[in-house]
C-alpha cells in the first residue's frame, strides 16, 4: 500500500488520503459538496469532473461503500484519484474513469445511479490562466453546468439525485438549466463565511423527473467549522 502520509497528500477526517498535485488539489467547495449530497452505504453514485477524485473520497471517508465512478477529463486527475483509491483497505468500489462526460457511454452506469455530483468551473468568461489544467477547472469550455446536467440526466435512476457547487450569483442560472434538463431543483443552501455574511457558495440538489417543490435549509456557516477535515 502507498504511503498515505507522503508529501502531496491530504487525510481526511475518517483516514482517507487524497493524493493532490499542483493543478489537482481541493477546496472548501469540493467537501461542502460531498457532504452535502452523501450516498447512502450502498448506493451506485458518481462524481463528475472529478478532479483527484475530492468527492468521491470523502463519500467514502463518510462511509460510502457503493460502487462509485470518479469521471475525469484530464488524465492526471484521474492518476491522483487511482492512487487514492488503491491506498485504501476498502476502496476497490471507487471506479477512476478518464473521459469526457459529455462523450461517456457505459451501460453499467446509464440510468443506473442513485446520486451524481459536480463541482463545476464557475466561469465563463474574464481572465484565463496560462495554465491550461488550470484554466479547465476555472472555465466551462469543458464541461459547462448544461453539459454536466445532461451527463447526469443519462446516468440517474428515475428520483436519483444531482448535486452541485456554484457562486450565488449563478443561483438563477443553475436552478433554469437543471429544470430544463428534467432535474427538478429540491434542495437549496446557501453557504455564508459568518451568520449574516452575504453567501460565498451556493448548493443545489436536484432530482431526475420529479415535480416542482423546492426547500431552502438552513445556511452552512464556516466559521463553524462546517469546511474541516482531520489532517
Amino acid at each position: 500500500m502507498e504511503n498515505a502520509h507522503a508529501p502531496g497528500c491530504e487525510i481526511l477526517t475518517n483516514g482517507t488520503p487524497v493524493f493532490t498535485a499542483p493543478g489537482f488539489t481541493f477546496g472548501t467547495d469540493g467537501l461542502l459538496l460531498a457532504r452535502f449530497c452523501r450516498p447512502k452505504p450502498r448506493q451506485r453514485a458518481v462524481d463528475l469532473c472529478s478532479g483527484c477524485g475530492i468527492v468521491s473520497l470523502e463519500w467514502h471517508d463518510g462511509g460510502h461503500r457503493g460502487p462509485c465512478a470518479a469521471l475525469e477529463l484530464d488524465p492526471t486527475g484521474t492518476a491522483l484519484c487511482a492512487r487514492s483509491a488503491a491506498a485504501l483497505p476498502q476502496g476497490t468500489h471507487i471506479t477512476p474513469i478518464n473521459g469526457d462526460q459529455r462523450l461517456w457511454r457505459d451501460a453499467a452506469w446509464e440510468g443506473l445511479c442513485d446520486v451524481a455530483a459536480c463541482n463545476p468551473p464557475y466561469f465563463t468568461g474574464g481572465y484565463r490562466s496560462p495554465d491550461p489544467a488550470r484554466a479547465a477547472a476555472r472555465h466551462e469550455d469543458s464541461c459547462s453546468l448544461k453539459d454536466a446536467a445532461a451527463a447526469a440526466f443519462r446516468l440517474l435512476r428515475d428520483g436519483g439525485r444531482f448535486a452541485v457547487v456554484q457562486k450565488p450569483d449563478q443561483l438563477a442560472r443553475v436552478c433554469a438549466v437543471l429544470s430544463c434538463a428534467r432535474l427538478e431543483p429540491k434542495r437549496l443552501c446557501f453557504v455564508r463565511g459568518a451568520a449574516g455574511r452575504p453567501p460565498v457558495l451556493i448548493l443545489v440538489e436536484a432530482q431526475k423527473n420529479r415535480r416542482p417543490g423546492l426547500t431552502i435549509e438552513p445556511d452552512i456557516l464556516l466559521d463553524s467549522g462546517a469546511a474541516q477535515y482531520g489532517g
